[in-house]
């Protein structure tokens, strides 16, 4: 932990796909560590053993830990197959129990457009539960973390606490940029959750939607920061989103991109993960 007490980490397959890339800004900007994601292997619920094992072992040989893995599981229709999704559950806890990641990021399914959201609280709640039956079970510590997200039944924070009191095995992920995509306000979003919430992603943006460095954006990330820091809250995502990045159109559902933010764009990725990585530093100097 560094003198801020917090623990930085990033989604660092947007500073490059290759682990040797990721490493790279990673150390450059003085993290923690990642959130694993995608590296030139696949996604992380994809990865072999054999080639978890081996992330694993180079960013250990680095000094980097794997906090979390930024997995999609839920980030399917609430109607689809649920059974692979399962299978890709137990593939993913297999890469945390290789890698030593505490935390598998989540979402709580796609709903369709148009149709009330109450009419799926019901199925959402049942598979969400039967994830965390299954990563109880499985004996690794590792702790499921439902993330805000435009698009799913979680989209809200008043539909994120019922997951959370509901399942209370399941804890948060607070991302302040897909509220104020959502339409939510940040600050009364994170009252209602914040004694449940893990830890943050770091994204912020303006009220059109599009992502922008920390502070610079409508989400409130300086007051919400110190208070998370006031709770004892000391790890932290940062999730640039600053520039288009390969891989990212598969990460939305159609008709739901990450905007890119006006006056913050970057010649490269690098530069973009340079600028998230700097923007989180100076608000916990300052919190």
């Amino acid at each position: 932990m560094s003198d801020s007490g917090f623990r930085l980490f990033a989604f660092a397959d947007e500073a490059g796909s290759a682990v040797s890339d990721q490493i790279s800004a990673m150390k450059r900007n003085g993290l923690s560590g990642v959130e694993l994601r995608g590296t030139e292997f696949g996604n992380v619920s994809d990865l072999s053993p054999e080639k978890a094992k081996e992330i694993a072992s180079r960013l250990s040989g680095e000094g980097l830990a794997v906090w979390s893995l930024g997995s999609p599981l839920g980030k399917i229709g609430v109607g689809a197959p649920f059974e692979p999704e399962l299978e890709k559950l137990k593939r993913t806890l297999e890469v945390a129990e290789i890698t030593g990641a505490k935390n598998i990021r989540i979402f709580s399914f796609y709903l369709p457009r148009g149709e009330n959201p109450a009419e799926f609280k019901n199925a959402v709640l049942d598979r969400l539960a039967q994830m965390a039956e299954i990563t109880e079970k499985s004996g690794i510590g590792a702790v499921l973390c439902h993330e805000n997200e435009k698009g799913i039944y979680g989209d809200s924070a008043e539909r994120c606490l019922e997951i959370l009191e509901e399942i209370p095995e399941i804890k948060g992920v607070f991302d302040p940029a897909n509220f104020i995509q959502c339409g939510v306000e940040t600050l009364p979003a994170w009252e209602l959750l914040k004694n449940k919430v893990r830890y943050l992603h770091i994204k912020d943006a303006l009220s059109d939607g599009k992502v922008v460095p920390a502070g610079c954006g409508v989400g409130h990330l300086k007051e919400i920061v110190a208070e998370y820091k006031a709770l004892g809250g000391e790890a932290m995502t940062v999730e640039p989103h600053l520039a288009v990045f390969k891989g990212l159109g598969g990460l939305e559902r159609e008709g739901e991109r990450s905007q890119v933010g006006g006056v913050y764009v970057y010649p490269d990725s690098n530069a973009a993960f340079d600028a998230a990585c700097n923007a989180i530093k100076e608000i916990i100097g300052e919190v």
